[in-house]
């Protein structure tokens, strides 16, 4: 370890690459807007106990993947692993179920999770997730598939494919957990240890094995559908009639389940072609017992969440959101003295009118504030020479056709007018 290296697992987002974000933000933003959702930020790290109920003992995250530490009053406390169990908390500390329904809320921000880092995964992620908490219309289910679908073609992506599936209910679970059980007993010296320790504890994750023994043996696993209940196999029902009506292309996936064990009902991926073998760029479902597990009462409520260094990837991959190069509307060169103080004056009034206004802060010489102008690629090059500064007037070089003119000193709205209209 040194002092320059950054923790594993963590990336540094700079200049060139920080724009690609500020454009993803902005379009979450709207398109979370169009929708309804207001953004709800939560703290970085949660009572441990949260996660611990909210996700599931038994679940990767909880078991190998939080970052869990003591505080000095020797309370548990966990970086936030995922978005959804703390907007939940927030939404039964605030009482936020008060109101109108259903609530719709968005999130973004880091989260933590300490697993092998690899392309477009990092243990501190950031994640963009949203949720509705108050109805269980199926038509909420299908809303949370078309708000990121909305998203990717929003950004320019194609390419991807939304899978989807009914886990069902706490009322039909169980004897499909069974059935699952009984089909793997026999057969689990054929399983990996992860899934060998989960039969018993949560065997529906071993749906989700991608260990290539554990996929032979899935071949002939039970299905979840002929175990449905009347309600969760009608709600599926209408989930799957509503998405047809929309136009909404998709593929049963009756294999796909959910690593956190909230999760009933609708459950659901989005998959990009551009990723590889690790090809989800979002995934989410429906969680209608997580607000009364969590101390309030019966709340059905469905989420989506993704993380955005694996969007951003999928983006990069075709061409999208490519980083517009601008450079400052104006370089102001000065020779040092009075006039390097006259020209922070003016650049102070030009920043102050939202432009990006540089100047010389090396004492250099003009030939090379001039090339540093030339490397930033400002549009406008702003002289203070003595000679002028003694008339109260400066120099206004167009760096694109080299044309020049000489402004007063006092007609400082002047220059913004020229210089604002170089931007349009």
């Amino acid at each position: 370890m040194t002092l320059t290296t950054r923790p594993r697992g963590t990336n540094d987002v700079g200049p060139g690459e920080i724009e690609l974000w500020h454009q993803l933000e902005e379009k979450i933003r709207q398109v979370c807007a169009a929708y309804g959702y207001q953004e709800l930020r939560t703290p970085l790290f949660e009572h441990t106990e949260l996660f611990q109920r909210g996700i599931g003992e038994a679940t990767d995250i909880v078991e190998k993947e939080m970052y869990t530490f003591l505080d000095r009053g020797e309370r548990s406390l966990t970086l936030r692993p995922e978005g959804t169990a703390p907007v939940v908390r927030a939404f039964l500390e605030h009482n936020l179920g008060g109101g109108a329904l259903p609530v719709k809320l968005y999130y973004y921000g880091p989260m933590f999770r300490y697993e092998r880092p690899q392309a477009g995964r990092y243990r501190q992620f950031t994640q963009f997730g949203f949720e509705a908490l108050g109805s269980q219309d199926p038509l909420l289910d299908v809303e949370a598939i078309m708000l990121p679908l909305e998203l990717y073609k929003a950004c320019g992506l194609s390419g991807f494919e939304v899978e989807i599936n009914s886990i069902g209910c706490p009322s039909c679970r169980p004897s499909y957990r069974q059935e699952l059980v009984e089909y793997f007993e026999p057969r689990v010296d054929q399983l990996c240890s992860s899934c060998r320790s989960r039969l018993h504890r949560n065997p529906l994750r071993l749906l989700d094995c991608k260990v290539e023994s554990c996929q032979a043996v899935l071949a002939g696993a039970p299905r979840m559908e002929a175990h449905l209940c009347s309600e969760c196999a009608d709600h599926f029902a209408q989930v799957l009639a509503y998405l047809d009506e929309l136009g909404v292309a998709y593929r049963l996936n009756h294999r796909l389940v959910r690593g956190f064990d909230y999760y009933t009902k609708t459950v659901f991926e989005v998959t990009s072609s551009e990723l590889g073998a690790q090809n989800a760029i979002g995934a989410g479902g429906r969680y209608d017992g997580l607000v009364e597990e969590l101390g309030g009462k019966a709340t059905p409520a469905v989420g989506f969440a993704v993380g955005v260094e694996r969007l951003l990837l999928a983006l990069e991959g075709q061409g999208k959101l490519q980083v517009q190069q601008e450079g400052p509307r104006a370089y102001l060169v000065h020779f040092g003295g009075a006039t390097k103080r006259k020209a922070a004056q003016v650049a102070y009034f030009l920043r102050g009118k939202g432009m990006w206004a540089e100047l010389d802060y090396l004492d250099r010489s003009i030939k090379a504030q001039m090339k540093a102008a030339n490397r930033l690629g400002s549009r406008y090059v702003l002289i203070f020479g003595e000679e002028e500064l003694s008339r109260n007037r400066l120099i206004v070089r167009n760096m694109q056709d080299g044309q020049e003119q000489e402004l007063d000193l006092e007609d400082l709205e002047r220059l913004a007018y020229i210089l604002g209209e170089c931007g349009k």
